[in-house]
């Protein structure tokens, strides 16, 4: 009975939490009441909700209780690091310390760097996609104790990523959104036209994004025909010059130097 009721509390716990996601996306309730209903579900340290701004490559800390040095790693190096590829997919579910492959917490920054002074021993970072697949910020949740989370609980984080995102995602554009963005693209169109500086192919970008290549090139198209550029290579340096290239992952999982100006 014990084992059922603690599988009750963790519902009733992730229910509460996706209610201060909803009024967090609503505006009636601000991201730190999302953190509070977490530490129901699980008790942290520390924790944060973070947008991603796709133009500034950086997260944005929109409620946290990690100390400010943590808190710029996650803000402005986390997605840099060797472990983040590991864990930024719509289909997995978040990645708890304890399941991160030893060869990449040693190769981690944030974690030997950062975390590990901090004395964490466990938690979990999940990323935030929306429906459509759009990357639009991370949860990080971690303690100085090993986390021995119920499986239900696990299971609740990964339900709940939905919820978070929408809390997480810009609300909806004004009328002029489309015209402040450069060059007017969308944000996927943004996000391909950045992947264009690597010199990856349409598939290895459609693989990157969790789109088809023949999306990847319809976008490309679309790309070329608002900017008025002749090709790829064109659009490439256009990227380059506003200041949103990505950073070319070498294969050991490393950020090389940026292409062009940040």
């Amino acid at each position: 009975m014990a084992a059922e009721q603690s599988t009750v509390d963790i519902l009733d716990a992730a229910v509460h939490v996706r209610e201060a996601a909803r009024n967090a996306t609503s505006g009636t309730a601000g991201h730190d009441t999302v953190l509070t209903a977490l530490s129901q579900l699980m008790a942290y340290d520390h924790a944060s909700l973070t947008r991603w701004d796709p133009l500034r490559r950086r997260h944005t800390t929109l409620a946290g209780s990690y100390p400010d040095e943590v808190t710029a790693y996650i803000e402005t190096r986390l997605h840099q690091d060797p472990v983040f590829p590991l864990l930024h997919s719509p289909d997995r579910g978040g990645l708890w310390l304890g399941d991160v492959p030893r060869h990449l917490l040693a190769a981690s920054p944030g974690f030997q760097e950062v975390l590990r002074p901090l004395g964490v021993q466990g938690g979990v970072a999940q990323c935030l996609f929306t429906a459509d697949g759009r990357y639009v910020g991370m949860l990080n949740v971690s303690t100085r104790r090993p986390l021995s989370t119920p499986d239900p609980a696990r299971a609740a984080v990964t339900l709940l990523s939905e919820a978070l995102a929408a809390a997480v995602a810009p609300g909806g554009p004004p009328p002029d959104a489309a015209a402040r963005r450069p060059g007017g693209l969308s944000p996927r169109e943004l996000d391909v036209l950045s992947e264009l500086t690597t010199g990856r192919t349409n598939k290895e970008i459609a693989e990157r994004l969790h789109i088809t290549p023949r999306t990847v090139g319809t976008h490309i198209e679309h790309i070329l025909a608002k900017l008025d550029l002749p090709n790829r290579a064109a659009a490439a340096a256009r990227a380059v010059a506003w200041g949103i290239d990505r950073p070319v992952l070498e294969p050991d999982g490393r950020a090389s130097a940026p292409a062009g100006p940040r």
